[in-house]
């Protein structure tokens, strides 16, 4: 039988008579949890990476698809990835049940429409070089879950991240991650330890797929927009480093290419 651990009651109770030392620190507490079930999971993590990479070496891309928080951390994660790795916005996508309007105000039972996020999938004209990632904490959003079993019978590679075992989603990705963080400590609230959880796994799927590609170059982000001033210092000190140059020159060479790889390439 399956049994959502993300609704189970909170290890702890009466919250409105701690103080908010208490209340931080149990939350605290908590939070610490979160790494370790991370790491727990890192065997599935590198089997998703080690399939994404060669897809996107032809050209594929990545989606997430969640709903509320989950949603909102995969439009986060990938609307990153272009200003931090210089990648087009057409590489990784995030899409959440609502549409844009549901990453400031929830979407009344958008999440419960099972064939919404199969229809959005195709809206982007997905094959099967692509990558979708369904991230629901319970494991059950319909929104996701749908899509998965779709993207799956065409032949899409599907992963999944959710914080309960044997989830209805997890049967339907190819490679499930499992991260058991166990009860929040407001019940129910996934916003918190899973939400956290969300996070640190796409930041680990994003940005080892991008060093793979090639998108770092020993630990910098050589490809970086360069969309502000701090931007472009970071990127003028990486050429300086690189090549030995009076830092004017550098800051130069970079506007110059409209970029730390190009400029350095354009002195070899």
């Amino acid at each position: 039988m399956f049994t959502k651990i993300t609704e189970q009651p909170s290890l702890y109770d009466n919250l409105q008579d701690k103080t908010v030392a208490e209340i931080l620190h149990d939350i605290n507490t908590e939070d610490q949890k979160v790494a370790l079930a991370v790491e727990r999971a890192i065997p599935q993590i590198e089997k998703l990476v080690g399939q994404i990479v060669p897809r996107m070496q032809e050209g594929g891309r990545i989606f997430y698809l969640g709903a509320g928080t989950s949603g909102r951390l995969g439009v986060l994660d990938a609307s990153e990835i272009p200003p931090t790795f210089g990648m087009p916005p057409t590489w990784v996508i995030g899409l959440i049940a609502g549409g844009d309007r549901a990453l400031r105000n929830p979407v009344e039972h958008a999440e419960d429409d099972n064939r919404r996020g199969w229809e959005e999938l195709e809206e982007y004209g997905i094959t099967d070089r692509d990558t979708v990632i369904g991230i629901a904490a319970s494991g059950t959003t319909p929104y996701v879950v749908g899509a998965l079993h779709d993207a799956r019978a065409h032949g899409v590679l599907t992963g999944c991240i959710t914080s309960n075992p044997d989830s209805p989603m997890a049967a339907e990705a190819d490679f499930p991650i499992e991260m058991i963080v166990g009860p929040e400590y407001v019940t129910g609230s996934s916003r918190m330890k899973s939400g956290t959880g969300q996070k640190m796994i796409l930041n680990m799927i994003s940005t080892s797929v991008m060093i793979r590609l090639g998108r770092v170059k020993g630990n910098r982000m050589v490809n970086m927009q360069l969309s502000n001033q701090k931007l472009i210092d970071r990127g003028t000190r990486m050429i300086v480093d690189e090549l030995g140059l009076p830092y004017d020159e550098a800051q130069a060479l970079l506007l110059k290419h409209g970029s730390v790889k190009q400029a350095i390439q354009s002195c070899r």
